[in-house]
């Protein structure tokens, strides 16, 4: 499959595997049209060790390895992870839409609107949640007595149940229950970007992936420097399309970009290229270990989301974490026989609170020798800080009452899961990066199709809107690339979708 001919030429180049390039691939493939896939990193082994604790958590034996700097000239490494399916083989499975007003603008929080509806996304929230087969989960019993006891009195919490990407069967796996938010399936018991749409059209002939290849530059047109006419490897091999989507996270799309507007000298005479990389968006994120009394025998645990009308920007939901992992949470000087005990005996929440817009909160390419930079600094966003001390506050206190001893611990920079906005959409290229069609403002045939497009990272996961957003963008791509190619010559019969 690492074979595919420099010399063709395809319809559609995706670059990067994870929710957007996976789902731009099935909505262009599906439509036959020669679509050419290429992830930097490889396949995970099925050997089990992608739901091995020392593996996964304790080695970070498959997290990236990249180093960056921050804004002291620090060394961090991003929670980044170059694989096929990208971040979805880890993610924790919460796939949940955003809010109609969470597309619009909301200055007070530093947020911007996008440049599109809510209505617009919504028949394509619904095609990826039923590709992906989301359903919700009874609420277990231990994390019902939490629920139950967080509402007595004038408590500020409501629950609903949580849009997961779970298979019915994964109670019947208990490995697999107790090892899917932050692991990757073996028995694809997780609904991520490989299950849901690269197995659709692996196998197609119109459909080729390179996998261990990194993209390192962008190619233009010899006619014309704004047209994008393919992608450079690092092993210095050229492929071209008439359309190329980038898909490789929020961290590493804009670098991309950035690299082709300082070669073709593009900078000053794109407006757009001022806000690349920039208004990077990480959500404020904090764990919050609770130990209770006895011990907890729930065995999925992530089934209910927590909100709270006095935090509108916020949310609550439980890890999908056992006592084991929880245990890896409790702070270090802690004995490890004793953590283990304590975890037996806790459960984990994740507190998210949407993070506004600023241009210096940014990533930037620094050349081939340098280490990037990620400069990003909560201060910047400080009604969004302030709701999230206080949601942290409020859901610790809550506890407290409900009879539980609570701690946290904050997430930080290295924390990109849900990192976005370094390419942001908007209608005008004074303002954003790329438009409502994720076409990046200046530049024909570019297309962003990852996180690295959303104007707001909302209170909630970002997946299922990434899904929803490049399913979208390939669409309306495919009818323009077929209303073309029609038009230019006849398709070969073979090539005709099924």
């Amino acid at each position: 499959m690492n074979l595919e001919p420099a010399s063709k030429v395809y319809d559609a180049i995706i670059v990067g595997s994870g929710a957007g390039g996976a789902a731009a691939a099935y909505g262009l493939a599906s439509r036959g049209l020669n679509v050419l896939l290429i992830e930097k990193g490889g396949e995970l082994p099925r050997d089990g060790s992608t739901l091995d604790i020392r593996a996964v958590v304790h080695e970070g034996r498959f997290k990236s390895r990249e180093p960056w700097r921050d804004a002291r000239g620090m060394t961090l490494h991003p929670e980044e992870y170059f694989n096929v399916g990208g971040k979805t083989r880890w993610y924790g499975a919460a796939l949940l839409r955003y809010d109609a007003s969470e597309f619009e603008a909301d200055e007070a929080h530093q947020c911007s609107a996008w440049p599109v509806r809510y209505e617009d996304l919504r028949p394509w929230y619904d095609v990826a949640e039923r590709m992906l087969g989301v359903r919700t989960i009874d609420c277990e019993p231990g994390l019902a007595r939490i629920i139950a006891k967080l509402a007595r009195g004038a408590s500020p919490w409501r629950s609903a149940p949580l849009p997961m990407g779970l298979d019915a069967a994964i109670g019947d796996d208990l490995l697999e229950a107790r090892h899917f938010d932050g692991f990757a399936s073996v028995a694809s018991l997780k609904s991520d970007a490989c299950t849901a749409f690269l197995a659709r059209v692996r196998y197609r002939p119109n459909f080729a992936i390179i996998t261990g290849a990194p993209v390192v530059g962008l190619v233009n047109s010899s006619e014309d420097q704004t047209r994008i006419a393919g992608v450079r490897l690092e092993d210095g091999r050229v492929f071209r399309a008439r359309a190329v989507l980038l898909a490789a996270g929020a961290l590493h799309t804009p670098r991309l970009v950035q690299r082709f507007f300082e070669r073709a000298d593009l900078a000053q005479p794109l407006p757009a290229a001022g806000h690349v990389g920039r208004n990077l968006k990480l959500h404020l994120l904090t764990a919050v270990v609770a130990l209770s009394p006895v011990r907890q025998m729930d065995l999925i645990r992530k089934t209910t989301l927590l909100l709270s009308d006095a935090l509108p920007h916020s949310s609550v939901q439980p890890l999908g974490f056992d006592g084991e992992l929880i245990s890896t949470l409790i702070p270090g000087f802690t004995p490890r026989a004793v953590a283990r005990q304590m975890g037996e005996r806790a459960y984990g929440f994740f507190l998210q609170t949407e993070d506004g817009s600023h241009p210096d909160n940014r990533v930037c390419d620094r050349g081939e020798n340098t280490p990037p930079l990620i400069d990003y600094d909560a201060r910047r966003v400080p009604t969004a800080l302030a709701e999230h001390k206080r949601l942290v506050a409020h859901l610790r206190g809550s506890l407290g009452r409900a009879g539980l001893i609570a701690f946290s611990k904050r997430v930080g920079v290295e924390g990109t899961a849900h990192a976005c906005g370094t390419m942001r959409a908007g209608d005008d290229p004074a303002t954003s990066a790329v438009d409502g069609n994720g076409r990046v403002h200046g530049l024909e045939g570019l297309y962003v199709v990852d996180g690295s497009v959303l104007p707001r990272s909302s209170r909630v996961n970002p997946s299922l809107t990434i899904y929803a957003w490049s399913l979208r963008v390939a669409d309306r791509l495919a009818g323009t690339l077929t209303s073309c190619k029609e038009t230019a010559m006849t398709r070969p019969a073979a090539e005709l979708p099924a």
